[in-house]
């Protein structure tokens, strides 16, 4: 934590303040650094709150596909914090992701969040979605393993933490997954099941992140040029979020996958106060990229080339255009030194367009005032 009061506060600080607000709280995804004072800088001038999350496979103890472990992560955003003077934002672990449920996984998890802990991250996310009975007869049964697992470690998380207060998002629905007939969307009873278990077991999330129609990353037509997304389903998404409160079940929806939404589609039709928490993650790698092609050429370059001889052969079928934004994000981490090194100009540039972009989706979400409904509830 900052001693100059600059620190991120607990990700459930933020959501109690916009309780009952018509407001939804960007989540950020900082694969590369240089975008994030631009974001603070916008966040303290519309005076909105703001997340600054990493997920584990771009963040693990390894540093994951960023090159930035968990305490590197929190260093970074820290500063940006410090230096643009931004005090109302979280520090979030985005898809701590379990894919096994095993004693070993389990384990694993918990290392990671240790890790994430002793960093200061102030708010976590759970996804076990992947473990999913197919064979299960209930609805319980189906989701038994998810349950399960995600008890245990925000039980763990709980413990860690020494009675300091924190964010949970929790996930039911696997983001992006489809089966032969397309996206597969959350029900509304599993939602309610899935809360109401976890309820019971003395767990309860702020934020619910579920299966509607998103997916990460791009969308692409059937020629791989990207296009934008319009496949959230918002009726599936407002009968979620009523299905959670006629249940009395006090959990919002974290909306996944924003990246090609339009946002006037977002402003005008996004269900504010159902969707709380938005994350936006490709978006921001893409500003920086976008920059790097015209103000360091020969960088990028470096990158796409890396990138297309890499992941070519295993992408049949694909276009450059599409194997390069579907892996560059590999690079990342390939090129560290690089990013991290390039010239003043550049990463000015680069702060600016993540400012200017930050302002619009600020707007797009009504978050902007959130932050002084935060500082109310601060201790």
């Amino acid at each position: 934590m900052s001693t100059q009061g600059f620190g991120p506060v607990a990700g459930s600080a933020v959501f109690r303040g916009i309780s009952g607000q018509k407001k939804i709280i960007m989540a950020a995804n900082i694969r590369i650094a240089h975008v994030a004072k631009g974001i603070f800088r916008a966040a303290k001038d519309t005076g909105s709150a703001v997340f600054m999350e990493l997920a584990r496979s771009e963040s693990d103890l390894s540093g994951g596909y960023t090159g930035m472990t968990p305490q590197v992560f929190s260093e970074k955003m820290q500063a940006a914090a410090e230096a643009t003077g931004c005090d109302v934002w979280a520090l979030h672990a985005d898809h701590i992701s379990v894919k096994k449920g095993d004693a070993a996984d389990v384990q694993a998890t918990k290392d990671l969040i240790d890790a994430q802990v002793k960093a200061g991250f102030t708010s976590f996310a759970i996804d076990a979605s992947h473990l999913f009975n197919f064979t299960g007869k209930t609805v319980r049964e189906e989701l038994a393993e998810n349950i399960r697992v995600t008890t245990e470690l925000a039980h763990f998380i709980r413990s860690r933490m020494h009675g300091r207060e924190f964010g949970l998002e929790v996930e039911v629905g696997e983001i992006g997954r489809k089966d032969t007939e397309g996206m597969i969307l959350t029900r509304p009873e599993e939602a309610v099941e899935f809360i109401r278990a976890l309820n019971e077991n003395d767990v309860f999330p702020q934020v619910l992140a579920i299966a509607n129609g998103s997916t990460h990353g791009h969308v692409y037509d059937a020629l791989g040029n990207v296009v934008e997304q319009l496949s959230i389903d918002i009726p599936q998404t407002k009968a979620i979020a009523q299905a959670l409160r006629d249940n009395k079940l006090s959990v919002g929806i974290a909306q996944h996958g924003i990246t090609g939404t339009p946002r006037d589609l977002i402003n005008l039709h996004f269900p504010k106060g159902d969707i709380i928490k938005g994350n936006v993650g490709t978006f921001w790698q893409d500003v920086v990229y976008a920059t790097f092609k015209v103000y360091e050429p020969e960088l990028y370059k470096n990158i796409q080339e890396w990138t297309l001889e890499k992941y070519r052969p295993a992408n049949p079928g694909k276009n450059d255009r599409q194997i390069f934004d579907g892996n560059c994000k590999m690079a990342i981490k390939e090129f560290y030194k690089e990013i991290y090194a390039v010239e003043e100009a550049t990463v000015h540039a680069i702060e600016a367009m993540a400012y200017a972009e930050s302002l619009v989706f600020f707007r797009a979400f009504s978050s902007e005032g959130s932050a002084a409904l935060v500082r109310r509830t601060l201790p």
